[in-house]
């Protein structure tokens, strides 16, 4: 059927493909919403779905690219594939470095195996119900939840803070400090210890936290949404998750 290794060479080609594109002058659509669309989201795109109908042809599978699926036709889905080819494009835009790959499993509308890959950085972090790892220089290391003393470590969007969110931490009533990252990479550096908490309170897609929400939640902590603290659930008729918190 398929296994862990088979989906990270998939993520891994897909990286190549956004790299090769990045060292290229390359052009910028925007699509209805103005969220921009390049090449290499395209590319990335392709790869992953030919990859993922060749391994698994009985799984369907929802990206971020071919969201117009009905929901009449998806609802019934008991397991599919929920991919994001490049999270973080305008970060891709600006030539920065913190956009990534993103493949998600999801069962009975939760993740239930997923993968982040950072292309520019060849660093994977991948959770699976055998645990959560993270892939960096050929080491890797399982992530667990650790005790940290010190400042409470806030993960905030380097382009979604907003005045919410800035009023949620301080009424955490503790001392803070902010750890700005971009795409997914946030919801990872909590899994793996590096922040204690990260609050969103405002708009994202399923396809933008389902394969990191997988490695919080194998790596023991949790994904839940703001107003009712139950896990954020998948393949809904709406695809916008609630605000939520990553702790």
């Amino acid at each position: 059927m398929y296994n862990i290794k088979d989906i990270i060479s998939i993520a891994k080609k897909a990286g190549k493909a956004i790299l090769e594109v990045r060292g290229t002058d390359f052009d910028v659509d925007y699509k209805a919403d103005s969220s921009p669309l390049t090449k290499a989201d395209l590319a990335s795109n392709k790869i992953i779905i030919d990859s993922l109908k060749e391994m698994t042809p009985d799984i369907p599978i929802l990206s971020e690219e071919t969201k117009e699926i009905a929901y009449d036709k998806r609802k019934n889905w008991k397991l599919f594939w929920l991919i994001d080819p490049l999270d973080g494009t305008k970060e891709f835009v600006k030539k920065e470095g913190e956009f990534t790959v993103n493949i998600a499993l999801i069962k009975n509308n939760i993740p239930i195996l997923g993968i982040v890959y950072v292309p520019i950085k060849d660093i994977f972090y991948y959770g699976t119900e055998e645990g959560s790892f993270k892939k960096e220089n050929d080491q890797l290391t399982r992530l667990e939840p650790r005790t940290y003393e010190g400042k409470l470590r806030v993960v905030a969007s380097k382009s979604h803070f907003n005045e919410e969110t800035k009023e949620y931490i301080e009424n955490l009533g503790k001392e803070y400090e902010l750890v700005n990252v971009g795409s997914s990479v946030k919801l990872c550096l909590v899994a793996e210890g590096k922040a204690d908490i990260y609050p969103r309170l405002g708009p994202t897609m399923e396809w933008d936290t389902a394969a990191a929400h997988a490695v919080v939640k194998f790596a023991g902590k949790r994904v839940i949404n703001y107003e009712t603290d139950e896990e954020l659930t998948y393949n809904k008729e709406n695809l916008l998750n609630p605000w939520f918190i990553v702790k």
